[in-house]
């Protein structure tokens, strides 16, 4: 994926950025899914960076960026997020795929002077979050010690790899963005397989950190898409309550419009970019009308299908 790469700083914690587009076009903020990397969005981004200042990063331990120093949570990963919309210098429009939809709406319900739009690709859904078990804290060194064995064993070079593929083949109908090699040497590294299984492990309990989060702040009234993904979801019963959490996330914002993608498989950034692209120019024509008539009453959610 074209653009430039630095290491940034961002609290105690380090990630990997990779920037392209004119510094002046309106800042996209794009976040991926559970284990996922920078190159996921990589098919986004050429659509987008002609008249956008894209930003696309790696969570603390994924991609290219070092192990994180706390684990995976809802408030780490959202003071990620933060972080990076602040050093923008303007709010944000976030893009966020899968489980990254957690962090999104968080940032939007503490910070939402940083974000003035949000897309979220196939996001992670759950209507009964609750967990009776915290063990996400307990078993994340674990997580950690089996990533630093598999680099030891060099296992990691054959297991990382082999996951994805076996991963991207239920999810995706296409090949990945970018060479061999470098799915290789990021999937390759023990530090991002002890990351992907520690993110499981905390999936759960950010669920229900948000589900909390949602009782105390509202989220605001920024122009939002929500795109569903049905092409993988089993059955018609499950297809009907994937799409209904959908609407009911796109029912957030008085801006808020639901997208459905019977064909689509869940990696929606890389398969579909040309929906994700259509859904920010929804957005700008969305908060351009928004800024002519003023807030809006009510929850006006619009089902398209595409």
């Amino acid at each position: 994926m074209n653009g430039a790469r630095e290491q940034v700083n961002v609290g105690r914690e380090q990630v990997h950025v990779v920037e392209s587009g004119p510094m002046d076009g309106v800042p996209l903020l794009l976040t991926s899914g559970l284990g996922g990397a920078w190159f996921d969005w990589a098919p986004t981004a050429g659509l987008l960076r002609d008249e956008y200042r894209v930003t696309v990063f790696d969570r603390p331990g994924l991609g290219l960026s070092p192990a994180g120093i706390a684990r995976p949570t809802l408030r780490r990963d959202t003071a990620t997020l933060e972080a990076l919309a602040e050093r923008a210098g303007q709010p944000v429009i976030v893009l966020a795929h899968s489980m990254a939809a957690f962090h999104a709406e968080a940032l939007a319900r503490v910070r939402p002077g940083l974000v003035r739009g949000m897309v979220l690709a196939d996001p992670s859904c759950e209507r009964d979050p609750r967990v009776t078990v915290r063990a996400a804290s307990v078993l994340a060194p674990l997580a950690k010690a089996t990533g630093v064995a598999l680099s030891a064993t060099r296992l990691a070079k054959v297991a990382g790899p082999c996951g994805r593929r076996m991963v991207l083949s239920r999810t995706s109908r296409r090949d990945e963005a970018v060479p061999d090699h470098v799915v290789r040497s990021v999937y390759g590294r023990g530090t991002v397989i002890g990351t992907v299984i520690a993110e499981e492990l905390a999936y759960r309990e950010m669920a229900a950190d948000l589900a909390r989060l949602r009782e105390r702040r509202p989220f605001p009234p920024i122009p939002l898409v929500v795109v569903t993904a049905l092409g993988d979801v089993e059955s018609p019963d499950k297809k009907w309550e994937w799409s209904a959490g959908h609407a009911r996330l796109a029912a957030m914002s008085p801006h808020g419009s639901h997208v459905e993608l019977p064909d689509a498989l869940h990696m929606v950034p890389l398969d579909r970019p040309d929906v994700i692209a259509d859904a920010v120019t929804d957005l700008r024509r969305a908060e351009a009308e928004a800024g002519a008539v003023g807030p809006a009453k009510g929850a006006a959610v619009k089902g398209v299908t595409a």
